[in-house]
C-alpha cells in the first residue's frame, strides 16, 4: 500500500472514530417532564407541567462536556389541573401562547461538578426574550434500558437526566402585570440513540 493510501485511509478511520464517538439521542415523550413551581403572592406555592416537550442530546460518553442539548416546549400544553389557571397561564398576562407559541433551550456549555452531575448553561427562549440560564443536571443513567428485555421499544441505549433551574418570568416580560415572582424548573427526561 503506497503512503499516500494508507494517509487516506487512516484519515478516513479518524473522521469515522471522531464521528461514532458522539451519539444522538431523542426525548422519549411518554417520560419527558418539564415541571415548574412559583410562589402565588407569598401564600402558597403553585404548580403546572408542560406536557409537549421534544429534545435532542448530543453526548461522547468519554468527552461529557463537549454534549449539547436542546429543547421545544408548546407553550399552550401548559397543564395545572385547573382549566381557569391554565387558561390564564397561556393569556396574553403570562406566557401569551398564541403569540409565542414555543419556548426553547439550547446550550451553550456543559461543565462537570461531580461524577454524575453538571452546570449546563443554555439559551432560553420564553415569550420572544432570550437569556442566558444555567440549569444544575444530573446523569440518571446511560446505557441498556431496564425494561429493554420486555418491550422492543425500549431495546438500545438510553440516557435519562433531571435538571432543575430558576428564572425570573419579568427577565421575559411574563406576568409584567401580574407579578409572579421566581419561578422553579424542574426537568426530568428519559431520551433514546436515535439510529
Amino acid at each position: 500500500m503506497t503512503k499516500s493510501r494508507l494517509f487516506s485511509l487512516l484519515t478516513v478511520l479518524a473522521a469515522t472514530a471522531g464521528a461514532a464517538a458522539a451519539e444522538t439521542y431523542k426525548t422519549d415523550p411518554g417520560h419527558t417532564e418539564v415541571r415548574v413551581g412559583w410562589s402565588h403572592a407569598g401564600v402558597s406555592m403553585q404548580h403546572g407541567e408542560f406536557t409537549t416537550v421534544t429534545g435532542t442530546l448530543e453526548l461522547d460518553a468519554e468527552n461529557p462536556e463537549t454534549a449539547s442539548v436542546t429543547a421545544a416546549i408548546a407553550a399552550d400544553s401548559f397543564f395545572s389541573g385547573v382549566e381557569a389557571l391554565d387558561q390564564h397561564a397561556k393569556s396574553p398576562d403570562f406566557l401569551d401562547a398564541g403569540t409565542y407559541p414555543e419556548i426553547t433551550f439550547a446550550s451553550t456549555a456543559v461543565k462537570l461538578t461531580g461524577k454524575d452531575t453538571a452546570e449546563i448553561t443554555g439559551d432560553l427562549t420564553l415569550h420572544g426574550v432570550t437569556k442566558p440560564v444555567v440549569l444544575d443536571a444530573r446523569l440518571t443513567h446511560l446505557g441498556a434500558h431496564p425494561v429493554g428485555q420486555f418491550f422492543d421499544y425500549y431495546k438500545g441505549d438510553w440516557v435519562a437526566f433531571s435538571a432543575k433551574g430558576q428564572i425570573d418570568p419579568a427577565d421575559f416580560g411574563v406576568g409584567s402585570s401580574i407579578p409572579v415572582g421566581q419561578l422553579t424548573i424542574n426537568i426530568d427526561t428519559e431520551l433514546k440513540a436515535a439510529k
